[in-house]
């Protein structure tokens, strides 16, 4: 008995569970001149973002030139005045890109009959569904989410020890959205305004149509994914670690009524019964925590 425990695999995390809900993709098939009352979003800021003057754009950063202090700086400001970067020449081959772009498309071209395959149960968060729907009355996404788990898992000037400690044993998870077209965007949210718990989060913008959005001094600003970027931004857990000084911003994901949007966002975290609280080597009289 005692071996065979011992051969036994840990369990998965358990991250919550979600109510079920019926598929978007499915119900913007039908031909609707209205949007179901479930999704109409009058608790959310309008998603049609006016600019009288041309919008400030998210910065973007290149990998390949982190070593050099100008990047670095670049990064710095970037996680602290913005919470979120574009990163290009990341080093992951465009190929490889490409194949996950493809995969992701066909994953959600499957037949219903197979997706209700991989459907989320009902004291689970991963497969098919939403998310964080908790009430039979909660207002709802016009978006179909696939998540699971897929591993149970320094221009601070930050001891990378303190980093280490808290993510080498962390975990990963990847969630594959698709907005499908909607008859009445102005009143709909592809994805509800919020910040991720997480350390980071990596965003691959499948196709070209646009929807992220970001907070910043009280306006959203679209973000306009450039082509073989990763959207890059930082987390709860990430503002928490680095002692207030980098930001989790808000952001959201709007829709339109012509085209799909699908993107797939991985999100690192740390282990989850690890202690939480700034980095010791960020903790000064000038910075207290």
């Amino acid at each position: 008995m005692l071996k065979c425990l011992g051969k036994m695999k840990p369990e998965a995390p358990k991250l919550g569970s979600s109510l079920l809900v019926p598929s978007v993709q499915e119900i913007a098939k039908k031909p609707l001149l209205k949007l179901p009352p479930p999704y109409v979003r009058t608790d959310e800021d309008s998603p049609i973002v006016s600019h009288t003057n041309p919008s400030p754009q998210v910065p973007v950063l290149d990998m390949q030139k982190l070593l050099s202090q100008q990047e670095l700086e670049q990064l710095h400001h970037a996680c602290k005045e913005w919470g979120f970067f574009q990163l290009i020449n990341h080093g992951v081959s465009s190929s490889l890109v490409e194949k996950m772009k493809m995969e992701v498309q066909r994953f959600f071209n499957l037949p219903m009959q197979e997706k209700k395959l991989l459907w989320q149960k009902p004291d689970e968060i991963e497969g098919f569904g939403q998310a964080f729907v908790f009430s039979e009355d909660q207002k709802l996404n016009w978006a179909d989410m696939f998540y699971m788990i897929t591993l149970p898992t320094e221009s601070l000037g930050m001891d990378p020890n303190n980093m280490r400690v808290l993510f080498e044993e962390g975990h990963q998870g990847m969630r594959m959205n698709y907005y499908p077209p909607c008859p009445q965007p102005e009143l709909a949210i592809g994805l509800n305004s919020h910040s991720d718990a997480v350390g980071l989060t990596i965003l691959l913008q499948i196709n070209k149509t646009e929807g992220l959005q970001v907070r910043k001094n009280g306006a959203w600003v679209p973000i306009k994914p450039l082509p073989n970027a990763f959207v890059i931004n930082i987390g709860d857990t990430m503002e928490i670690v680095s002692n207030g000084i980098y930001s989790s911003v808000e952001h959201r994901a709007t829709v339109n009524s012509v085209k799909e949007r699908i993107s797939v966002a991985a999100f690192y975290s740390p282990k989850l019964d690890g202690e939480m609280g700034p980095a010791p080597s960020l903790i000064s009289p000038q910075t207290p925590d």
